[in-house]
């Protein structure tokens, strides 16, 4: 009884024993289900299907319901016909006896057949298991005398290798000895089964021969109709043959004739009389591909119904139809990018699939390609399959057709020309993978579309096994969700994720895309996230840009860079340092693949230069020897490089000591005019101690919702998105409600509701602790006034000393602010002379005796990135003629 506890069915006690039942058997549905008829009484007598327990026989082929769109015509399984004859040749109108061991709620009825009148009779299940005919239904134990000898039985059927244990996939049907009485048309006949005279319609499998419709009342040929008659007929008509019963169709049976002088089926087709029909090749038991070589051997020879056909790549070189190439990203389930011998790229589609999609998506569905990829169920294993199986490998590719560009009507996108092909590694056809995991399923053709792949057979069968197994797109079980957060650009998000990249110190990754030589989008797969991720160390040269209004062309080698970068690291498995992040919620980085840092690569060929930042990174000296290489060859981004001998500006001896008193402090916030805001690191721990009591007053008293009325000047307590409170200064409160505050003790400013603002506690103000944010300017230089330049320079500062422990020495005052320089903590490195040297910023000459030595330093900088041509020097000194016109001076 264990199948019936497994299906989860009611079954008898089996304490209880079973009641045998007698009847006859007028009909047999399928290997393991019968129609009994029991005895009249005073009327037609009663049936019963029952149904043979503990085995499984193969299903016949059902036709998809009319009623059901999203229904498919199913073939036969695999000896699912010869079981079905066996029983019919050896229970049709004899007496059995039955019991019913269990039924179903929907009232099906499962038990035991033994020919004769009592259960010492032939066991029809165990006949059908010696046979080979049918196994034990998967997951019964042997736990009781019966299921002991099923297994017993069929283990011997396997040993013996009888049926469905025999080698192959069930083509070991034993043809019927016939006479081939009427032909109806090339492809369908009316054949006499011997010995039994049965006189039945067999339709050859496989393929379709012109046919003759009926029109008023007379009928009329198909181009080539009556030829194809007449050929078989010639030689077939009154003729002994030989037929394999397949399948059955509408009443129809499939089958394949055999005649001593060869295979009719094969012979219409090489002689062009019919063509293969994808509905019914799949129960040609002689092998599909057989019936599709000889329709390929008519169709080059272009023979009567193929005497106007074109081949899909009739316009290919061979070279073009067949190739190696190297897969460099995978752009969907069905889609790739290779690179050709030549260097070109070429996207190919794979023949024949349809990639994953959501349900009631279509191709005609406009908004389908803004839908994110985790979002469509199965898409994301079918691409990571693809990805990992094909990445940067030598593949085949065989191009089965060219699907030409159409043009966008009201329903219909446009589509670009798309070359679609069998793509094949190690012996592997790619798309057939896919569609047996049930990450593809297979397009349906009109039968007169020759555009499709040159494996479509196999395709189909492997869709069949998806099917049957439950695999994929087909499985019953609840969709894979995959819930992806994409950080990239939101500047909130990041800050609060950066603190946990940087603690985890090589982090694994994705590359999704390649934006640029030197930023690129990252999945990470442990934090579930996308982030745009930038290389640090280097400066690539900048890609065209549209900028409103204007189209701003590409630094040269910039195009090479971003290659590089693609061929390198596209779509690979790359580890990840995160060291910070800039303003926009770009995190910035090391990025490692097998052990090759991408930044030192990409200054290794040239196409890169090392920005001062990597002084303080354990890179350095590998950065710096690859750039000296490069600039000693010359190459690319070096290629007008000259070692020119910078003039030293002799220094004025200086009568007054330039006085340096340097104390640790931390940056917490940059202005957009390279302004900056330090805390002092002495007073740190009496700002945590402030802020932990003014949280604790806060949460124990929590502050009544639009109780402060703000005005300007006034102090009070804002909520950060963090969803903390901080002291706060009102700057502005406009018409509409909004608020603009000062954060006093951090120096960055935003705009709030009045509900997120309240009184600040007396206990809290800056009486009893000052604000904690001073600010800054550099000294010694000149910001640009460019609004690009200087969203350069503001950049690279806020990268550098941002949320980080600096020194800071006063220099000298200005107005509004003193001006100051900073100092790296760990090198000791001057921040601004860095800016300096790397071409962000100009040097601001000063007169005083004191700063003479230190502004030699800084002008020396200046010549040498004017030299290299470095950011605001690219274009040569810009200041000379007209820069006055500019606001620049020197």
């Amino acid at each position: 009884m264990a199948i019936a506890a497994q299906a989860g069915i009611a079954a008898q006690d089996p304490s209880q024993p079973c009641p045998v039942a007698l009847g006859a058997i007028p009909c047999v549905l399928s290997g393991c289900a019968i129609i009994v008829r029991g005895q009249p009484r005073g009327g037609p007598p009663p049936e019963r299907q029952i149904n043979l327990s503990n085995i499984r026989a193969g299903n016949l082929a059902r036709r998809a319901a009319a009623s059901q769109p999203d229904s498919k015509d199913t073939p036969d399984e695999p000896w699912g016909f010869p079981a079905r004859e066996f029983l019919r040749k050896k229970l049709i109108g004899k007496e059995v006896c039955f019991t019913v061991e269990y039924k179903t709620p929907q009232g099906r009825e499962y038990g035991m057949v033994y020919l004769g009148k009592d259960t010492s009779g032939e066991n029809i299940a165990e006949s059908l298991v010696a046979e080979g005919l049918a196994s034990r239904r998967e997951g019964i134990r042997a736990n009781n005398p019966e299921q002991s000898r099923l297994a017993e039985l069929e283990e011997q059927a396997r040993s013996a290798k009888k049926g469905m244990w025999s080698e192959g996939t069930g083509s070991h049907t034993k043809p019927v000895n016939a006479i081939i009485e009427h032909v109806r048309d090339g492809s369908v006949v009316r054949a006499l089964l011997l010995p039994d005279y049965y006189l039945v319609t067999v339709m050859l499998s496989g393929i379709k021969c012109p046919t003759f419709k009926r029109e008023a009342d007379a009928e009329v040929p198909e181009p080539f109709a009556a030829e194809a008659k007449f050929f078989t007929e010639s030689r077939l008509l009154q003729r002994d043959v030989q037929i394999v019963l397949e399948s059955c169709h509408n009443q129809n049976i499939l089958g394949t004739i055999l005649h001593p002088n060869g295979n009719i089926t094969e012979l219409l087709l090489k002689e062009g009389f019919a063509r293969c029909v994808d509905w019914s090749i799949a129960v040609y038991t002689r092998g599909a591909d057989k019936l599709r070589a000889a329709e390929r051997f008519a169709k080059e020879r272009k023979l009567r119904i193929w005497r106007d056909y074109v081949a899909p790549t009739a316009n290919l070189d061979q070279k073009d139809k067949q190739f190696v190439a190297k897969v460099m990203q995978v752009l969907n389930a069905d889609a790739i990018v290779v690179k050709l011998n030549s260097g070109d790229y070429k996207t190919i589609h794979l023949s024949s699939i349809r990639p994953p999609r959501l349900e009631g998506d279509s191709a005609q569905d406009k908004n389908r390609k803004l839908r994110p990829l985790y979002d469509i169920p199965y898409m994301f294993e079918a691409r990571e399959f693809l990805r990992k199986k094909l990445i940067g490998k030598k593949v085949n590719v065989s191009v089965d057709y060219i699907r030409p560009a159409s043009s966008a009507t009201d329903t219909v996108p446009a589509f670009s020309e798309r070359t679609c092909a069998t793509v094949s590694i190690g012996g592997i056809n790619i798309a057939e993978a896919l569609v047996s995991k049930g990450l593809a399923t297979v397009l349906r053709y009109r039968q007169d579309d020759d555009q499709r792949s040159a494996h479509y057979d196999e395709l189909l069968a492997a869709e069949a096994r998806a099917i049957k197994n439950g695999k994929g797109l087909h499985s019953k079980k609840e969709v894979p969700i995959h819930r992806v957060a994409d950080i990239s650009g939101d500047t909130q998000k990041a800050k609060q994720f950066l603190p946990f990249l940087q603690r985890a110190g090589r982090s694994e990754a994705v590359v999704e895309y390649v934006f640029s030589g030197s930023r690129l989008k990252l999945f990470l797969p442990k934090e579930t996230c996308l982030i745009t991720f930038l290389l640090a160390g280097i400066e690539c040269p900048r890609g065209a840009r549209n900028a409103p209004g204007l189209a701003q062309e590409g630094e040269p080698f910039s195009e090479e860079a971003t290659l590089f970068t693609k061929e390198l690291v596209m779509q690979r498995e790359v580890e990840v340092e995160v060291e910070s992040m800039d303003k926009a919620g770009n995190f910035i980085g090391w990025l490692h693949i097998e052990g090759v840092n991408l930044s030192v690569a990409l200054v290794e060929q040239a196409l890169s230069r090392v920005h001062f930042t990597a002084e303080r990174s354990p890179y350095c000296k590998a950065l710096l020897a690859a750039q000296d290489a490069a600039k000693q060859r010359k190459e690319k981004v070096w290629s007008h490089y000259e070692e020119t001998p910078v003039e030293e500006v002799v220094p004025v001896l200086e009568e007054k000591e330039r006085t340096t008193n340097y104390k640790p402090v931390f940056v917490t916030e940059i202005t957009d005019d390279l302004h900056f805001y330090v805390q002092d690191v002495e007073t740190g721990a009496q700002l945590e101690k402030l802020m932990e009591n003014m949280r604790a007053e806060v949460g124990a008293h929590p502050p009544v919702e639009g109780a402060f009325v703000p005005r300007r000047g006034d102090f009070c307590i804002a909520k950060f998105v963090d969803g903390e409170w901080y002291r706060a200064r009102v700057e502005k409160v406009e018409s509409g409600g909004k608020v603009h505050i000062f954060y006093i003790d951090y120096g960055n400013k935003e705009t709030l509701p009045p509900t997120r603002l309240a009184p600040l506690p007396p206990a809290f103000s800056p009486r009893v602790l000052p604000p904690q944010a001073t600010e800054y300017s550099f000294a010694f230089i000149q910001v640009p006034q460019d609004e690009e330049a200087r969203a350069d320079a503001v950049d690279s500062v806020v990268r550098d000393i941002q949320n980080t422990q600096c020194l800071l020495n006063v220099e000298h005052l200005g107005p509004g602010c003193p001006h100051v320089t900073l100092q790296f903590a760990d090198s000791k490195s001057d921040v601004g002379l860095g800016l300096v040297k790397e071409g962000l910023v100009m040097v601001e000459p000063r007169k005083e005796r004191q700063f003479q030595k230190v502004i030699t330093e800084y002008l020396n900088a200046q010549e040498a990135a004017k030299s290299a041509r470095l950011n605001l020097w690219r274009y040569g000194d810009f200041r000379a003629d007209d820069a006055d016109e500019f606001g620049y001076s020197r």
